[in-house]
């Protein structure tokens, strides 16, 4: 891992460049997306939109996300792939720590969809982390031990997390596109553990001219 260090990301600040509700108006999927990069700023307020630390003390006393999760479990973690490499998305901390060097924004892309945006700047991929469900610190409910409940779960708060995604996107003129991604590939490259999952993957950026 010497090519790539932690990346401390700068403290999100609010742009006000659109309201909740202009942004909601403003959103749309785009698939054509540009290579041009974003600044880090930009990118410290989309992971922290997305599921960054928004109160030192949520529900059972753990801190709390900007999208919820079962139990406050908090079992959706964030791998973000640039240019560069993949980085973990260490919430708390607000940085970006480094798993895998190299490019892998094409297998964040489905087979067969390549040729979109596969030079956009960032793709996020997300991972249930099941350890977190079982070991949750909240209210412990039986359902949570078994696996197609946890599937429920894991799922709909993946897409808690993709809508925060979505909506800061469209507020800031870019575009973020939610799709399926190579699991079997990004679980080998991201040295995953068994019991973790990659759910989806969402790619983020400016969309092409023409396209806005």
């Amino acid at each position: 891992m010497s090519e790539l260090s932690k990346l401390k990301l700068p403290t999100p600040k609010d742009t006000g460049k659109k309201t909740v509700l202009a942004a909601l108006r403003a959103r749309k999927t785009v698939r054509e997306i540009s290579g041009k990069k974003l600044p880090l700023q930009l990118l410290s307020d989309l992971l922290w939109a997305g599921f960054g630390v928004n109160r030192k003390k949520g529900p059972f006393g753990i801190g709390g996300r900007t999208a919820g999760s079962a139990s406050n479990s908090q079992e959706i973690e964030l791998y973000v792939t640039m240019e560069e490499g993949t980085y973990y998305y260490d919430a708390v901390p607000h940085r970006l720590v480094p798993v895998a060097a190299g490019d892998l924004r094409k297998l964040a892309l489905n087979r067969g969809q390549q040729d979109m945006g596969a030079d956009a700047p960032v793709s996020i991929i997300f991972v249930a982390n099941i350890d977190k469900l079982v070991h949750s610190k909240g209210y412990m409910e039986p359902g949570l031990r078994e696996s197609e409940t946890q599937k429920s779960y894991y799922y709909v708060d993946c897409g808690w997390i993709a809508g925060n995604v979505g909506v800061f996107a469209a507020s800031q003129g870019l575009t973020a596109w939610f799709h399926n991604c190579q699991k079997d590939a990004l679980h080998e490259k991201l040295k995953l553990r068994s019991d973790q999952r990659v759910l989806f993957a969402q790619t983020v950026g400016w969309p092409e001219r023409g396209n806005i």
